[in-house]
Parts: C-alpha cells; structure tokens; sequence
C-alpha cells in the first residue's frame, strides 16, 4: 500500500511538472506563476501536483470536482434582472501569494480604511476637508449618495466604517492597485468562506503542505469588532436583508450561518422608543446591531427614500439614540464615486501625513479644468465614466466606455455633454491586469484577474484583514480590466507562508463550559414560512396521491375504468376542488389523462402539483440559514418531464419522500422545525377530512373503502390489523380516530397539541391561548367519537376547527401586516 501511495505521488507530481512547463511556455510577462520564484515556484508545484493526484479526467475533472463541491455548499448567485439563481463558477486553480507579497497588500488595506473612516467622519462632521480645498463642495452634495441626515450623527462606538472591500489588480510589473472600493454594501467575503470551504475538499493536502493562511480569525474578529460597539455585554447581532431577490442572498444566508447572526428583513423589524426590536414568536426582542446588506437610501424611509418598503421606520433614530450599532454606517457610500481616487493622494497627506500605499489607478475628476482638458485630450488612452456611483451620464449611456472606442460623432456629443456638466465624469488609465493559470479544457492558459480583499474592524478597533479574498477571472486572454468586466470565474486565494498556522475555528471547544440548547430567536416571518412550507409539500404530495390512486386504477381502457364510475367522480371531485385542474367532460381515457396532466402540470394558478412545488420552492429560497443545503437542493430540483404521468409522479413521490425524511431526520428538533411539523400535521389531516367528506360513510361500499384507505396511505396497516375483507367501521375508525395511525387525523390532533405546549406563551397566567383552546377542542371531539358515530357533520366540524387553528396559529405567531406590535411579549432580552 505505502509503495502504491508513492508511486501515485510521484505520478501526479510528473502530471503537475507537465502542466507547469507547458503553462510557462504560455505565460505573458507579469503573469503570476511566471514571475514566481523560491518559496512561490515550489507552492505552485505543490498546487499541480495536488491538482493532479484528484481522480477524474486531467484539468478538467478537476473543474467539475470543484464545481461539484460549491454546488454541494450551495453557493449560487444571481444576476442583476434574473429571477432564477446561477451556479457559483469556480476554477479548481487557486491564486498563490506568498505571505510577504501579502503584508504589503494587508497594510495597505488597513491604512485605505483608515483613511476612508477619517474621510466620512469628516464629511458627516466638521466638514473641514470641504473648508480648506482639499475636498471639492460638489464632489460631497452633488453626489447621489451623500446623505444629508447624517451631519451631525456620530454611530455607536464612533466607528463609521466596519466592514470594507477593494478589488485590486496587479499591473504586469508586479505592483498592486486599486480598481474600486465597496463600502456601501461590500459583497464578497461569503463567496470567499465558500469558495474556501470547497477547494479544503477539492485540495484537502495543501493546507498542511503550504502553511495556507485560515479564514476563520478574520470572522471572529469581524463579530468581535461589531459587538465592541454595542452596549451589551452579549449583543444580539442581525445581518439585514433585502430578500431572495438579492442578487447575494446565498451568500448572505451562509454568513449568517456562519457567524451565528439573525438573518432579518425590513419587516422582521420594529423601532419603539428609540430602540430596535425583532419580531418573534415570542414576542419582540431586542437587536443590538445590524450587518446592513442593503442600499443605505432604503433603511429608514423617515430619515431617506419614503417610498421604501423594506426598511425600517425610525431605525436612524435608534441609530442617533446610540441603541444599534450599523455596520456600515448609512453615507459612507459616498466615497465610492469613482472620483474621490483623484484626490485620495491629496487626502492621505492631510489625514495620513502620506499617499496611500495601496494606490488607484490614474483618475481625472472632470470638474477640475485642468483635468478635464488632460482628459479630452487624451481619449485614446483612457475610460471615461460617470464621476459618481448611479446612473449613466449623458454621452455614455452605457456607463464607462473605452475612449479608444468612440467615433468620432461619439466624441463629440461627449465633449457637449462634458462641457454643460463637467463634474459628472472622469478620466481613469486603462489598467493591464497580471494574468494567472486557469483550466480551460484539458490545459492551462493565462487569464486576467482581478482580486477582491476584505477588512473588518476587529474587537479592539484595529483592521483585520482576511488573508486571501477571491478572485474573477476573465474568459478573453484581453487583460484590461475595462474589458474583463465582472469576470466568468472565481477561485480561491491561498496565502502560504514558510511558517506553520494555528488551526482556528469559530466552532466552539469541545471542552467549552459555555454549553448552549437553546437555538436563538426565531423570527417570526421564518416561522410562518416553515409552517406554510410543511403545508405546501403535505399539499403537493397528499393531492399527488389522489392523481396515483385515479391513474393506477381507473385508466386501463379507452372506453372504461376498473373503478366504479361513482369512485372515479370522487376522486375527480377532490381534485377539482382544490383548484389544481377543470373537471374534465367526462371520464373517457382521453379526458381523464387531460385533466391528470393538468393538475400535476398547469402552470398558471396556484393548486396544480407544479404551482404547490413552485411555492415551496420559493420559501427554500428564503430559508437558507434554516435548511440543509441537501433540503434546499430537492426543493430546488425541476420537475420531471420525462416518461409517462405515472412515471412523473412517481418521482414526485420519492422525492415528497426524501423531503418528508429530511425534516424528520436531520432537522433539530427547534421552534423552527416545530412550525414547519406543525404545518405537515394541520394539512395532512385536512386531507384526510376531505377524503372522508367525498365518500357517503354511512353508505361506503368495498371500492369507497379501499380508496379511503389507499388515499391516507393505510392498506397495509389495515390488512396487518383485520383478515376480513373491507368494513366501515374499522376503515373509519384506523383512518380518523386511531391515535397509533401515523397518516390519521387522531395521531395529527396529538402532534399538533404537542407541538403547541412547547411554543412560547405571551402571558404567564397559565391560561390557554385561542390556538391551544382550538387544539383541545378537537382533542376533545376526537376522544368522545366513536366510529359506529362517524358522519359528515362530525368529519366537516373537525375540518372546520383544523382551518380555525391555522388562522388562530397564523394570528399569534406570524408577522399581520401593519398590526400593532404585540406589548404583552415586549422584552428587553
């Protein structure tokens, strides 16, 4: 065995050498593994080799190893306009930086935020940059995203800046630069953990032999920094969402996660009395601090934008009031506009006592004559794009543009356009960016990156750095980074030293005393749509089963059925009523397939199989941080379009079956799985009810029975239990009242009472709440029938209960629009 291991060592060392060699005939000049030498070289040896000991097909089985692993993360994204989420590319051929090319890069990221906090304090307080000419007046009011509220307001723990980001690009000389700052909304840093956390597994033996620098301090610190500005001890920490429609919401959901904060939107949030409050099943709970992941205008639409819907009224107020701390503070976006990079030289001298070393690419702000007239003069060299971050500007309705590329009527109309509004424009260099080795087919070829770092401020106010990042790759070997746009690929940055690293982790030790069976807070929006998820795939699969039982029986000629007809027209009649198809003309073969296959298919309404799948897929969407990647997966998959109906629904039915096994099994038994268990049991004994109330039960004959008991998924237990044939009485009593009958309406009415006294009460009376009094109710109604009894009246009365406990659970614990918060639950905790 250990000769075979050697052998393929040394195989797969031969395969990377091979790559490496053929690679460096390709490389341009700058490249990043050409310029590599010493420590680098032999890391980027030890990459290939790495690389090409995986099983699979060369280079590119090694892609689809990767990719495989980020989808099995779920990392994902979307598009700007798109409703559906793109897999996240990753190229399985990391970025090597040594640890000392590294530390230049990391101070110098410290020093740039450094100066961005000194550069916003000022803005948002003495204005003296503005005073003394080193700042332009129209550079601050003129921009979009200056907001004037904050004069005057100095953040909880007087930080403006928490968290920021820069992309970076290497010219051909080796030397870094910055391309573009994020402060606003700075995304990135959960695509990086994730791109990480898939190349451990794709790349599991390079950590140990590169020395590769971990994420996991980076993180703490950045949760360690954020909760230092609260007032707290142990703070209560959201991370603040627009929705599913975010273009990052994947990434913002695993954050979350990871660092153990409460994913929240808008309306999860309340402001009363200057402080900030998470509504609860439990009633409101105090949130000390925000990660905002959503445009600054739209916070707080008393203080900004009044036409947001997904803020939260008077957050700025509790904000000012020193209750919440917001990371990062609304306006400091405004150093974003592409102009503020021809000052930064000017500004790091008057704050810094130097220019930063981490520098921009060449700017000229256009309303500056002087600058103007370099710009205009020298088209041919340069990007010309809007000065500030927003909309394009008259003459480049496309945003930034290749002067090279403009005709001459282009040129002109641009140099009108600059003449009546000069400072809504600048000139940039065009920058060559440094190229990497990236898998394209069966080999490497270089292409052009650019690099995004992060840096947050750490528990004691100093900048972290995270140490790698993530780069975009582009798909054309043309290195300007005006063409490369956004890239087609990402790839982990691995910074390798010569000197072992600590193993860290933000998992708690195992001989921790700080023991914790207490999940956190559930919000109430996330409870409602686990309860509304565990009734739509209960619904799906309970009117799947109905489709089943009439093509498994019914459609066996063209010109009749094996069941009675009246059996057929039961199994219609449920159907139709629920809404997920017409009735059908008649019950020929041919009508009857027609209407299966529009209530497993239809896609406009809301009660075919599709639309009920398509709904629950919506809530997985939304409940990343609550369900397994596994989970979401399934809810994610298409809808079979393959094979006969019957054959569809069959793979429906395994996978309602996989679902069902998945949040029995490896959901935590939290108030989360509680509400979505509770939605399962309500719906299913609605179906069951609707089941028995389209069949006569006084007058039920074999046929009704035996399709009662294939429709509540019962036969086998019942012919376990009788050796006679089919009777009414045992039939209704398995189905409705047998407590042990896991798809009965009496083992249903048990679960949800269960469920029900663990969920949080309001009041400590002791006295029962509206939905515990309707659960006793039907516990009641249940253990006082007897199945000789069982009629219409007494099956419509339980479904009218079991529809009143959805509404009094709906009422109590989810979010009703603009009602009153709910004081009796009001805490401070």
């Amino acid at each position: 065995m250990a000769s075979r291991a050697i052998n393929g060592r040394v195989e797969a060392g031969a395969t990377g050498a091979r790559w490496l060699d053929d690679y460096r005939a390709l490389a341009p000049q700058g490249d990043m593994l050409a310029a590599a030498d010493g420590l680098d070289r032999a890391a980027w040896e030890a990459a290939f080799e790495e690389l090409a000991a995986l099983p699979g097909n060369g280079l590119s089985g090694a892609r689809e190893r990767a990719q495989r692993h980020a989808d099995d993360i779920g990392t994902a994204y979307r598009a700007a306009g798109e409703n559906e989420e793109r897999r996240w590319p990753l190229s399985p051929v990391p970025l090597l930086i040594g640890a000392e090319e590294w530390r230049g890069i990391a101070e110098g990221m410290a020093e740039r935020a450094d100066l961005f906090e000194g550069v916003i304090a000022d803005i948002h307080g003495e204005q003296r940059l503005v005073a003394e000419r080193v700042l332009p007046a129209m550079l601050v009011t003129g921009s979009p995203l200056f907001l004037r509220p904050m004069v005057g307001l100095t953040p909880p723990g007087g930080h403006q800046l928490h968290f920021v980001a820069a992309d970076l690009c290497r010219g051909p000389d080796g030397r870094w630069r910055v391309l573009a700052d994020h402060l606003r909304v700075p995304v990135g840093a959960g695509y990086a953990l994730e791109n990480r956390l898939a190349m451990g597994r794709t790349l599991g033996g390079l950590p140990s032999r590169m020395n590769v620098e971990r994420h996991a301090p980076f993180f703490a610190a950045m949760r360690a920094g954020i909760a230092a500005a609260c007032r707290r001890a142990e703070p209560r920490i959201g991370l603040l969402t627009s929705g599913k429609l975010n273009p990052s919401y994947p990434e913002q959901a695993h954050l979350a996660r990871y660092l153990r904060f409460l994913l929240v939107e808008g309306a999860d949030l309340a402001v009363r009395d200057d402080q900030l409050y998470v509504r609860t099943i439990a009633g409101l709970k105090r949130i000390d601090a925000l990660w905002r992941r959503i445009d600054p205008r739209l916070i707080d639409p008393l203080a900004f934008d009044a036409n947001s819907t997904i803020g939260v009224p008077g957050l700025v107020d509790a904000m000012a009031a020193g209750n919440v701390v917001i990371a990062n503070a609304p306006g400091v976006g405004v150093l974003e506009s592409p102009a503020f990079a021809a000052f930064l030289p000017a500004l790091g001298e008057r704050l810094l006592g130097r220019a930063p070393s981490l520098s921009s690419i060449g700017t000229w702000w256009c309303g500056d004559p002087d600058a103007r007239a370099q710009v205009l003069s020298s088209l041919d060299q340069l990007v010309i794009g809007p000065a500030f971050a927003g909309p394009a500007v008259a003459g480049l309705p496309d945003g930034a543009v290749l002067g090279a590329t403009l005709d001459g009527a282009a040129r002109e109309r641009l140099a009108a356009a600059m003449a009546l509004r000069p400072q809504d424009y600048v000139g940039q260099e065009v920058a060559e960016l440094s190229t990497m080795p990236t898998a394209c087919g069966e080999g490497l070829l270089p292409r052009p990156f650019s690099l995004r770092v992060f840096a947050a401020r750490g528990g004691d106010g100093r900048w972290v750095v995270l140490p790698g990042g993530f780069v975009r790759i582009g798909d054309q070997p043309d290195a300007r980074a005006a063409v490369m746009g956004e890239g087609s690929w990402s790839a982990d940055v691995i910074v390798h030293g010569p000197d072992p690293v600590a193993p860290v982790s933000l998992l708690q030790p195992t001989d921790s005393v700080e023991l914790r069976r207490n999940p956190g807070t559930l919000p109430s929006r996330v409870a409602d749509n686990m309860f509304w998820l565990g009734r739509y795939l209960e619904r799906g699969e309970a009117l799947l089963g109905v489709i089943r039982v009439l093509f498994g029986h019914s459609i066996s000629a063209d010109t009749g059925a094996a069941l009675a007809p009246e059996t057929v027209e039961r199994l219609v009649t449920i159907i139709a009523d629920t809404g997920a198809a017409q009735r059908p003309p008649s019950h020929r073969r041919r009508d009857l397939v027609d209407f299966g296959r529009e209530a497993m298919e239809a896609v406009d309404g809301w009660g075919s199989v599709r639309a009920i799948n398509r709904m629950a897929t919506g809530i997985g969407g939304v409940s990343r941080d609550r369900l397994s990647a596994d989970m979401v997966r399934l809810l994610d998959a298409p809808h079979p379009t393959t094979g006969t109906l019957l054959d569809r629904a069959g793979t429906l039915q395994r996978r309602y079956a996989a679902l069902a096994g998945l949040s029995a099994e490896h959901m935590g038994r939290t108030d989360a799985w509680r509400f979505h268990d509770l939605g399962r049991r309500i719906e299913r004994a609605l179906a069951v009810t609707r089941t028995l109330l389209a069949v006569d039960l006084r007058r039920a004959n074999a046929e009704d029975l035996s399709t009662l008991l294939d429709l509540a998924n019962s036969q086998i237990s019942y012919r376990q239990r009788y050796l006679m044939g089919f009777a009414r009485v045992p039939v209704i009593d398995l189905i409705a009242l047998d407590p042990g009958n896991p798809r009965g309406i009496a083992f249903q009415v048990e679960t949800i009472v269960g469920h029900l006294a663990k969920l949080p009460v309001l009041n400590d009376a002791g006295i029962a709440e509206p939905q515990q009094r309707i659960a006793a109710r039907l516990t009641a109604g249940i253990a006082m029938a007897s199945a000789e009894r069982v009629d219409r009246g007494w099956v419509l009365e339980i479904n009218q209960q079991l529809q009143k406990l959805s509404d009094a659970i709906a009422t109590r614990y989810f979010l009703q629009g603009a009602q009153a918060l709910r004081e009796a639950g009001l805490t401070l905790a």
